[in-house]
């Protein structure tokens, strides 16, 4: 049995010690908060601007939740093409993917994305290694397309620290796509004799593993197939880009042409921070740092930012929790939500 098609699940912990782990995130998300709200001791936002946050332009509240929709919308789509040869449904896909972006909203560890492995495997007729080799190429294809987004949209006044962490963002996604693309079916073997050849190392371990899962899977969806996916991820952040732009001219939010296109970028890369559930604080100093970079008010930056932050985490978390219940409800002897957490592993595989 060859790594790529097994996996060692790591051992459940209990829900305290989980969250325990937490503590360190909450830590994160409360320096982001304050640095972004109450900068040098002052609120950023006074009370006036609060009670005057208004629709200013509602014509673009119509772009703003079609293209909510078709992002989500494309999302499932995009893995269930990954998922395809599982004989997986695009509605099975989209309830399992809403599902595990809510329990990501509100539970700690991203959690929801353990679930996708290993919770919802039977209903995917999958297997827990299968499925986190797809989220490992989700992941890899977001990464270089936002990392690439950043890189034409940043001001040209952006610290050197943030544009060089951009390059090598783009740099080790775009040679890990491309590896994958022209290597899944001659580099296993060799890649194999490599990491024999390494100390042995958990981490190490858990790399070779997860390289090995990526390249099965893209042997499975193929070149033509993969170079879509691509595609479609370019067409999944254009929609969240006019989201985001979408957003501000709801509000009345001034910035250059840029501005917005920067921010989904910068907003998005942020949750490779670890923070509290649903990425709270590194969003908003991320959309405030982007917005005032390119001509924004601050104030109105941290205001737009938290406003758009706390509707989506409402939405996503409110479409998700619903598609749980419903499923659930149609489930005869289901375990509790909270005995599934347990059995969980700390975890991802590796």
């Amino acid at each position: 049995m060859t790594a790529a098609s097994a996996v060692q699940t790591p051992p459940p912990a209990s829900l305290a010690s989980k969250l325990v782990k937490t503590i360190p995130g909450l830590l994160i998300s409360i320096f982001f908060l304050m640095r972004t709200f109450f900068p040098h001791g002052r609120p950023a936002i006074s009370s006036a601007q609060l009670r005057g946050l208004r629709l200013v332009e509602p014509f673009w509240l119509l772009p703003f939740v079609l293209f909510s929709v078709a992002s989500y919308t494309l999302r499932s789509h995009r893995w269930s093409r990954m998922m395809r040869s599982t004989g997986a449904s695009f509605g099975a896909c989209a309830r399992i993917l809403m599902t595990s972006l809510a329990a990501n909203n509100i539970l700690p560890l991203r959690i929801g994305d353990i679930m996708r492995v290993f919770t919802y495997a039977s209903d995917l007729n999958a297997t827990p290694s299968y499925i986190l080799s797809t989220v490992i190429l989700e992941k890899l294809l977001d990464i270089f397309i936002l990392a690439v987004l950043f890189l034409v949209t940043m001001a040209s006044g952006v610290s050197p620290k943030l544009r060089l962490g951009a390059d090598l963002a783009v740099g080790v996604s775009a040679l890990g796509i491309l590896v994958l693309l022209l290597g899944a079916r001659v580099l296993a073997e060799p890649l194999r004799h490599l990491f024999a050849k390494l100390p042995a190392h958990g981490l190490l371990a858990k790399l070779e593993h997860w390289i090995l899962l990526a390249l099965d899977c893209i042997r499975q969806i193929g070149l033509l197939g993969t170079l879509f996916l691509l595609g479609e991820t370019v067409v999944i952040w254009t929609c969240e880009g006019i989201i985001f732009l979408s957003a501000a001219r709801l509000i009345g939010l001034a910035s250059d042409a840029l501005g917005p296109w920067n921010a989904v970028s910068f907003v998005n890369l942020s949750f490779l921070i670890p923070s509290s559930p649903g990425g709270i604080g590194p969003f908003e100093a991320a959309a405030q740092k982007s917005l005032a970079t390119h001509g924004a008010d601050p104030a109105a930056a941290a205001l737009y930012g938290l406003a758009l932050h706390a509707w989506m985490l409402v939405t996503i978390t409110g479409v998700g929790g619903i598609l749980f219940l419903v499923h659930r409800a149609h489930q005869q002897n289901r375990k509790p939500l909270l005995d599934e957490i347990e059995t969980l592993p700390e975890e991802l595989p590796g």
